[in-house]
């Protein structure tokens, strides 16, 4: 199963080496990673997307609690949340191709930043899986130069909050 692990760590150097460590070290793979500073420069927030079962899960939350530069975690797979990601994409349109890549554009919700005459930039925000799917409707329209994705990232919904206490 996949999960979403939010950290809030030390912002110390070598604090995200040692939570890679950890995972490498015991067979684990990290599928996403984003780390950036909280409201506190201090405290930094991890989240990365792995999978395994609870019971995996759970114990690699067990040892990331270990972790010195660790202040707190939750697998906001656990709870309700809230997930987006982030997609940049450089596409260069096909005219031999009999679909409408402005409407894939419009219907997905995304943005086109840059249409030179050559090329389209595209951005968009939504669950993984939708950009997944948003990938392969635009490839069916395009041929696509570049593609960078931010990796999931979290929110627990309602009064539930994984933060700094500032």
């Amino acid at each position: 199963m996949r999960h979403i692990i939010s950290l809030l760590l030390q912002n110390e150097a070598g604090a995200l080496a040692r939570v890679a460590a950890l995972f490498s070290t015991r067979g684990y793979n990290i599928e996403s990673l984003n780390v950036a500073a909280t409201e506190d420069s201090d405290i930094s927030r991890l989240t990365l997307v792995t999978k395994g079962s609870d019971n995996v899960i759970h114990q690699i939350n067990q040892q990331l609690l270990k972790l010195v530069d660790v202040v707190d975690i939750a697998d906001m797979t656990l709870d309700d949340h809230i997930e987006a990601e982030l997609l940049l994409m450089k596409v260069v349109a096909r005219s031999n191709v009999e679909c409408d890549l402005p409407e894939i554009i419009e219907s997905a919700g995304a943005r086109v930043l840059d249409d030179s005459p050559e090329t389209y930039t595209l951005e968009m925000t939504a669950t993984s899986e939708q950009l997944d799917e948003f990938i392969a409707n635009v490839a069916d329209c395009s041929e696509i130069l570049a593609v960078v994705r931010s990796g999931a990232m979290a929110i627990a919904r309602g009064h539930t909050v994984l933060g700094t206490g500032c």
